[in-house]
């Protein structure tokens, strides 16, 4: 609003001495909302008739002045000065000729009533205020979709068939629309009259104002853990910030990439938050399709996040953005992404500002990757260990996310501890819970191997049906559940007897000058190759039947070209440290890899694979013996 003087100046010292009357310019887009009785405006004149005038005061603000109210003649395009005597029931406007001999002028400019988006009416006319999150052009009409505070909704403004309209407004941008509310293929679709971009000033305040309303709603739902559990206590908070993280990113409208160790437990983590965002995106957004285009979840084969990996997502990310003028994605790290090894796909996203959160139970280095997370949740961070499992964890995420997926999660947590051999004190209580649920042990642990058989030869699909259906959430067949885990767990049973059958003849023995029993065996020799079970799952196989055999402390290495994969039992094996002083003392050999205390990997160059697991049976047979750490204790 501004001020300027018309008329006589007369005394003007200042403008809380200015008695003059005002007389007010509207803006041309101002409407009925912003006008008064008995104020002043200036007007022009639209049309004579026999018994008056017409004037306008703005583009849509017109009204009649009886001739009883007039004292001179108007031509059509005349200016004057005019008072609002009346508004009728009808709409119709009454006013009056005036001639003040001294006023000021004040501008007005039209605020529109704004409409929540979560109030929109098909019919109605209405103005909205947001954030753009995604602008794509179309052959016919560009769609913008805009969020306030309440919603977001999709909005479809006409230049011409397959021409940008609106250039001038970018993502991220707040503006102001106002347009009719249709149904659009049974959704609704704001069609755009006009749209401006609102000023700095504006934009800040009405930015602040949607922030704040965003961060209240994005705030995690206060739901009690399934069991009791003091260790998980102290991961509470964290996974409360990534809750609020992810709820956050829905209710702007962003994508949300996740990456997952494709195992059991990772599956176990990543299916039932897959399952919280897309119903709480169903929630916020009216397409019914926005939880395929704003959620994609795929596995990662390597124990950390492969530049292959991050360049394909990028390549999608920028992709999507170019087509479909999204946001770029949020990036879910789970049961993965803990290590140093995952930095430089890390700094590979930081050219793009990519937001990352990672939630994980192998050994990490928070001095590595937390400068580049915006999240970290990892119970060696609370100084707990790999007991409480990605899967363990992530089911509490996920009711954090949308409770209602609660009574579809009850027995996750336990195929999560089995799966992954978790040792935490309270399995018990997670198996108890899995029973009230229909299942008993045999059946969980069923369910982990028909998991790991199905993420074998998916590969680097996300396999989302039959995955939902082995686990059994967000399945909608009970009895293709049953079936389906008998049949793969049955035939992973079968490849996996086979795989041993070859394999173990070829086992190396000795006994370490702890006590302990070391097997060691070259797979690339001695085991079926591009099958299941693959090294890793052949290593432990071959493990626990050396745990069972012997009853005593046992370490296994399966290796090959250029890697090995390591478990143990009743010993503890720090792999982490191990693998860092192995890539300083043997010159050449390219270590790198990491994992738990029992359970891990590395990989070297193969011409120094000799030297390389002859340091690591040395640093073996220097490790504790540790009951704790043991399955048959």
């Amino acid at each position: 609003m501004s001020d300027e003087h018309a008329g006589d100046s007369g005394d003007d010292s200042g403008p809380n001495s200015d008695a003059r009357p005002i007389v007010y310019d509207l803006a041309p887009n101002c409407t009925a909302d912003d006008v008064e009785t008995d104020a002043y405006y200036h007007a022009v004149v639209n049309g004579v008739v026999e018994y008056g005038i017409f004037v306008d005061i703005s583009d849509s603000v017109s009204g009649l002045i009886h001739e009883s109210n007039l004292s001179t003649d108007y031509e059509v395009g005349d200016r004057l000065v005019v008072r609002l005597e009346s508004v009728r029931e009808n709409g119709d406007i009454a006013f009056a000729e005036e001639t003040p001999d001294d006023y000021r002028t004040l501008t007005v400019d039209h605020e529109p009533t704004i409409t929540p988006i979560s109030d929109l009416t098909v019919g109605d006319s209405v103005t909205v205020e947001g954030v753009v999150t995604q602008i794509k052009q179309t052959g016919g009409p560009t769609v913008f979709r805009i969020a306030d505070d309440s919603g977001i909704v999709a909005a479809a403004a006409f230049e011409e068939a397959g021409v940008r309209a609106f250039p001038e407004v970018d993502l991220d941008d707040v503006v102001r629309m106002a347009g009719t509310v249709e149904d659009h293929e049974g959704t609704r679709q704001l069609e755009v009259d006009g749209l401006t971009v609102l000023d700095d000033e504006t934009a800040a305040d009405a930015r602040q104002r949607i922030d704040a309303a965003l961060d209240e709603r994005a705030e995690p739902e206060p739901v009690e853990p399934l069991v009791e559990w003091p260790a998980f206590e102290k991961l509470r908070g964290d996974l409360e910030d990534v809750a609020r993280l992810l709820r956050r990113t829905v209710l702007e409208g962003r994508p949300i990439r996740v990456r997952h160790h494709a195992d059991g437990d990772g599956m176990c983590a990543s299916v039932p938050v897959q399952l919280a965002l897309e119903r709480l995106i169903t929630e916020v957004h009216d397409d019914p399709d926005a939880p395929r285009h704003l959620f994609k979840r795929l596995p990662s084969k390597a124990p950390f996040y492969e530049m292959e990996d991050v360049t394909r997502d990028l390549n999608f990310a920028l992709e999507g953005r170019a087509r479909h003028g999204q946001r770029l994605p949020f990036l879910l790290m789970l049961d993965n992404g803990s290590t140093e090894e995952d930095v430089p796909a890390y700094e590979n996203l930081a050219h793009y500002d990519v937001p990352i959160a990672v939630v994980d139970h192998h050994h990490p280095d928070p001095e590595a990757v937390n400068p580049l997370l915006d999240a970290h949740v990892n119970p060696y961070l609370h100084d707990e260990d790999y007991r409480i499992t990605t899967g363990m964890m992530c089911v509490e995420l996920a009711r954090m996310i949308h409770p209602d997926v609660t009574d579809e999660l009850r027995h996750v947590p336990a195929v999560a501890g089995l799966s992954d051999r978790s040792k935490a004190e309270v399995m018990d209580n997670y198996i108890a819970l899995a029973e009230d649920e229909g299942y008993d042990r045999e059946q969980l642990l069923d369910v982990g191997e028909a998991l790991d058989y199905a993420a074998h030869w998916l590969r680097y699909n996300d396999g989302a049906s039959i995955v939902n259906d082995v686990l059994n959430v967000g399945c909608d067949d009970e009895e293709r559940h049953r079936e389906l885990v008998e049949f793969l767990s049955t035939r992973a049973e079968r490849d996996v007897d086979r795989q041993l059958e070859a394999a173990e003849p070829h086992l190396e023995h000795e006994r370490l000058d702890s006590g302990a029993n070391l097997y060691r065996i070259d797979l690339d020799k001695w085991a079926h190759r591009f099958t299941y079970p693959a090294p890793g799952k052949t290593t432990g196989k071959l493990h626990d039947r050396k745990v069972q055999e012997t009853g005593e402390p046992v370490i296994t290495i399966g290796y090959g070209p250029d890697f090995a994969v390591l478990r143990s039992d009743g010993v503890r094996l720090d792999i982490p440290r191990m693998v860092a002083e192995l890539n300083e003392e043997v010159v050449g050999g390219g270590v790198s890899g990491g994992g738990h205390l029992v359970v891990g990997s590395i990989k070297f160059v193969s011409g120094m694979r000799e030297e390389v697991i002859d340091s690591l049976v040395e640093k073996m047979a220097e490790a504790d013996i540790d009951e704790e750490l043991s399955t048959t204790a």
